[in-house]
């Protein structure tokens, strides 16, 4: 018997998350694992007690048309990954590995070059997560080193040096 390979069995928990997601455009689920133990699990949907854009029907970033990667003040949801780690503590997240999926809403398609934003990049390095494990489709993922974040610090202007 042919056994599922340990990363996409994660990815397939996490793509399971991300059904759970409430944003109109593009849902993710984020899966927090530590010694081949899941720590806690995210997916993308408005703050406890305020209502969903599946609630209300409509989705204020594709109303404004702004464009994917900006102005995610402009959400309404809170990302699977920060809901992840607000899920976890932190003694259980240092040195983790973090699943992410992504799915377009419309589609049902994998985000393509899915990654995380800088905000949550932020929550990640500080969560003390290791690596991310990104699906890319039903059998390839990327890993990312979260070093690699701290030190090509893409917050500071491209001109910089490191």
């Amino acid at each position: 018997m042919d056994r599922r390979e340990k990363a996409n069995y994660y990815l397939d928990i996490a793509e399971t998350v991300l059904e759970r997601g409430t944003c109109l455009r593009r849902n993710y689920g984020a899966l927090i694992v530590n010694n081949d133990e899941i720590i806690s699990t995210g997916y993308a949907g408005a703050p406890r007690g305020r209502k969903n854009c599946t609630d209300l029907g409509f989705c204020t970033r594709e109303m404004q048309s702004i464009p994917r990667g900006t102005m995610y003040e402009k959400c309404r949801s809170v990302h699977a990954e920060a809901n992840a780690i607000i899920s976890a503590k932190r003694s259980d997240m240092i040195g983790a590995t973090l699943y992410l999926v992504g799915k377009e809403k419309s589609t049902g398609l994998y985000i393509e070059n899915a990654n995380s934003c800088m905000m949550c990049k932020r929550l990640i390095i500080n969560a003390g997560i290791e690596t991310i494990i990104i699906r890319d489709d039903r059998d390839n993922y990327r890993h990312i080193d979260v070093c690699d974040w701290v030190y090509y610090d893409d917050s500071l202007d491209e001109h910089i040096g490191y």
